[in-house]
């Protein structure tokens, strides 16, 4: 409590804040050190399944920025340039880190999960178990659940500004399929899977494919399949097909099916993961 007082106040003096001010830098930085070993969120569930953002963790990634310089960094061939380094450690963290993988400190990666060349940012947490595939992305403070699958291409969208802003969750055991985009503040829940492409922010229509009813807007429900869909709106200039997630199976609560089996869903609906 007394570090989040003192990250709290100075955030109320960010104007006057830079390089230069060492003490408030040490402070900083025992907050996003917080973040990078996993013992603090920028946000999580509550009791009731609520986004709860701890938005003095934000203003700490925020005031970062404000409190370092750009540096530049070798490694190997190649050359940074960057306020922020990269995390390091992976194996005595249990992570399997393949070359072309990159995470910034004050990012967590939990044991047992796998980065192929992707990038994670700053503030994000990616839980325990979890692949985040080649060419994905965890944008700047979301949170990946423990043994996720974050398939090729998929951008988990990230969000700093303002701190109150929630960020992307996607919950524990769910399955994200190639190219899928998921965005300010958009939820998947516990154990589902969604198709190749499927596009997910606060604004999609989530609607079930038997009742035609729309569940949420930017929510898609635990344990359940989506594919990418669209609806027809109409317009002045004539009806055009908006972007909906659309639910179009009920998996058990609690168990894990197989890709061949998950592989074989999709496939009726003309998509796969």
């Amino acid at each position: 409590m007394e570090l989040k007082r003192q990250i709290e106040s100075i955030w109320e003096r960010r104007d006057e804040i830079g390089p230069q001010s060492i003490d408030e830098a040490v402070v900083v930085r025992e907050a996003v050190g917080l973040l990078d070993r996993g013992e603090a969120r920028v946000a999580e569930l509550d009791a009731g399944g609520e986004v709860v953002v701890h938005q003095w963790l934000k203003q700490a990634v925020l005031l970062l920025f404000k409190v370092t310089t750009v540096e530049v960094t070798e490694l190997g061939p190649f050359e940074y340039a960057d306020r922020l380094p990269l995390k390091r450690g992976y194996q005595a963290a249990g992570v399997r880190a393949v070359p072309g993988a990159s995470a910034r400190w004050g990012s967590f990666i939990g044991r047992g999960a796998v980065l192929m060349p992707s990038y994670v940012n700053i503030g994000a947490y990616v839980g325990p178990g979890t692949m985040v595939d080649t060419w994905a992305t965890v944008g700047s403070c979301a949170q990946i659940g423990s043994r996720v699958h974050l398939s090729g291409g998929v951008g988990i969208g990230g969000v700093l500004e303002p701190p109150q802003a929630a960020p992307v969750v996607v919950g524990d055991d769910a399955l994200i399929g190639s190219r899928c985009m998921i965005t300010q503040g958009a939820r998947v829940g516990e154990g589902a899977v969604l198709g190749e492409g499927c596009i997910l922010n606060p604004g999609i229509p989530v609607i079930d494919a038997q009742t035609g009813e729309e569940l949420s807007r930017g929510v898609v429900p635990p344990w359940s399949v989506g594919v990418g869909a669209s609806r027809s709106r109409t317009y002045a200039g004539g009806t055009f097909g908006l972007p909906c997630v659309l639910i179009v199976r009920r998996l058990e609560v609690g168990r894990r099916h197989s890709s061949a089996q998950l592989e074989q869903v999709l496939r009726e609906h003309g998509v796969g993961f």
